[in-house]
């Protein structure tokens, strides 16, 4: 008999259903020489300390660093648990093989991995490794089953980022509690919650700290276009005024005219974090709740996995994408186009070397029903136009560049028209959603005439008075993206995907620390911005240890993380450096 372990009942059912094992029993399905049973997510957990000695069950200074000689796993104290576990232990002294079938991921490797370590499993594992649930990916995956050794880096590293999560949490927790927490709060440090805290921290002591200016800037009006002077902003109303006068005096000159056709880059493919910041940006999802939606839309077979960090597809799922797009019953319109004409196999969509455990989030061949709630429908929208956007032409713009001089200031002003839409034709018709900054400015771009270099002519100038204003506080959107390259403001897509390895924490995991810093209350939410409690400023004050909280090391971390799971790395070479971090802390 063959045992298949799924990460979730529903899972269980799916693939039971595909091998013909229709019989349900307590706890498990069977038929077709197979069983197939499940976990509910995490069965297994890392022991605590006072498993390893009594004496670790009060919090004393004196005691720490606590670090096991070797770390234990047990059951989670839990009756559902322990009965399912019972059933799993059992059909593994039963069975001549075992199928992990668990999420294919780092942390659905460590739940199976844990659970048979615990249920003393010494048959031969294979591995089930699929991208979505539907019945032709599930049998395709039964097809190409790999040995469990294929995965045993990505186990280590799970483990590893598990071990290290416990050394700086447990030590670190226990240690600032003791020393600042004044025998009334627990002051909760993470390895990747605390240095996402001092960003946010940082943020707002910098607009806490920052003082409004006023400034003045010239600008004139020249055959009803606005230029605006090209000098630094003036910081008194008197030196304003005296420009005004100067410019009254001097006519208006084209220095420059220049067009230029440029094109804009198609959207990439979503990965889990731009999918969660997409849809914070337009509907003010959290980044919990979105990855809540899309969860359940893979679970109902509508998209592939969705905890992912690539935005590529590999190419060997080219041939199947016609397949996919003419499936798309809701969106015929959009896909027209695309259909009349081979689909372009571009690189910025298909690349291998970009895709290592799954590729980026797109619709597979089962068009959502009407089972879906309000806030799925809208997560898969995003995700199918952007799945119909990647494979459209470019949009071709045109920028006209304009200079021109008063008497010794120069002037300049821009304008941007779009010539073909491209791929914006997929987004014509979405209602308009509030626009970014750089969205206001290009829709404040005026429409040019046409210019001569050297013409002249009167102008009417006059002065702009403004005030500066303070960085903008995070949304969830801003701290994703902020938390993906460990701090450094990226807007270029290219370079944040060069980022990635050295982001703290992972997709799957971000949404639950920012959960986490709203629960120990680090953190509120006014409108659509994080702000830093005073609880969470105080506790970021309290730790000296840049170590601590700097989001660059932390990033560091997690590269290595990736390296153990490349097996460029060893993961007890990343459990002494950690081990060396926590003794060193005080």
């Amino acid at each position: 008999m063959k045992l298949c372990i799924a990460e979730k009942p529903s899972v269980a059912r799916d693939i039971a259903k595909v091998l013909g094992a229709t019989m349900p029993k307590q706890g498990y399905m069977e038929g077709n020489g197979y069983c197939v049973t499940w976990t509910f997510g995490h069965l297994c957990t890392l022991k605590e300390p006072h498993d390893y000695g009594p004496q670790y069950k009060s919090w004393n200074l004196f005691l720490l660093p606590i670090i096991p000689a070797n770390f234990g796993i047990k059951l989670i104290p839990n009756k559902g648990v322990e009965n399912q576990f019972k059933v799993i232990e059992r059909l593994v002294g039963e069975c001549d093989e075992v199928i992990n079938c668990g999420d294919a991921g780092q942390e659905g490797e460590l739940i199976q991995r844990w659970v048979l370590q615990k249920a003393k499993c010494n048959k031969p594992v294979q591995r089930l490794w699929i991208s979505s649930l539907t019945e032709e990916a599930i049998k395709e995956g039964f097809q190409k089953l790999k040995p469990a050794e294929d995965y045993k880096n990505l186990y280590l590293a799970g483990n590893a980022r598990a071990i290290g999560d416990w050394l700086l949490g447990i030590n670190a927790t226990r240690l600032f509690t003791k020393k600042f927490g004044g025998n009334k709060a627990v002051l909760s440090i993470g390895r990747v919650q605390t240095p996402t805290l001092a960003m946010l921290v940082q943020r707002q002591k910098e607009i806490d700290a920052f003082t409004t200016e006023e400034y003045w800037e010239l600008k004139t009006k020249y055959r009803d276009v606005i230029f605006n002077a090209a000098i630094d902003r003036l910081k008194t109303l008197d030196r304003a005024e005296k420009g005004l006068e100067y410019l009254k005096l001097n006519p208006f000159e084209i220095v420059s005219f220049e067009i230029k056709e440029g094109k804009e880059k198609n959207p990439r493919l979503f990965d889990l974090t731009g999918l969660q910041v997409e849809a914070n940006k337009k509907y003010g999802y959290s980044a919990d709740s979105t990855l809540k939606y899309i969860q359940s839309l893979y679970e109902k077979k509508h998209v592939t996995y969705p905890r992912v960090d690539t935005t590529y597809l590999s190419e060997s799922l080219y041939p199947k994408i016609d397949g996919i797009l003419r499936k798309m019953h809701f969106y015929q319109e959009l896909v027209a186009p695309l259909l009349e004409a081979p689909i372009p196999k571009s690189k910025t969509v298909f690349d291998d070397a970009k895709v290592t455990d799954h590729h980026a989030i797109i619709p597979t061949e089962i068009p959502p029903s009407q089972n879906l709630t309000r806030e799925e429908k809208l997560v898969y929208d995003l995700i199918a136009k952007r799945f119909i956007a990647v494979f459209y032409p470019e949009c071709k713009i045109s920028n006209t560049l304009v200079e021109g001089q008063v008497g010794t200031i120069p002037f300049k002003t821009s304008g941007r028209q779009v010539l073909e839409p491209g791929w914006r034709a997929v987004y014509a018709k979405d209602a308009k959603e509030e626009p970014t900054d750089k969205e206001k400015e290009k829709e404040e771009e005026q429409t040019i005439p046409e210019f001569i270099v050297g013409e002249t002519g009167p102008h009417d100038p006059m002065i702009h008075q403004g005030k500066t204003t303070p960085p903008k506080p995070y949304t969830e959107a801003t701290l994703l993206r902020a938390m993906e390259t460990a701090g450094k403001q990226v807007d270029d897509e290219e370079l944040r995907e060069m980022l990635k390895n050295n982001g703290i924490g992972r997709p799957s995991t971000r949404a639950n620390i920012i959960e986490t810093l709203f629960k120990r209350k680090y953190i509120e939410k006014k409108r659509k911005n994080l702000i830093a409690t005073q609880t969470g400023i105080q506790l970021i004050d309290t730790i000296e240890d840049e170590l601590l909280k700097s989001p660059e090391l932390t990033g560091e971390w997690e590269l290595k993380l990736r390296k153990i799971e490349s097996g460029e790395y060893e993961a007890n070479q990343f459990k002494e450096e950690l081990i060396q971090m926590v003794t060193e802390t005080d």
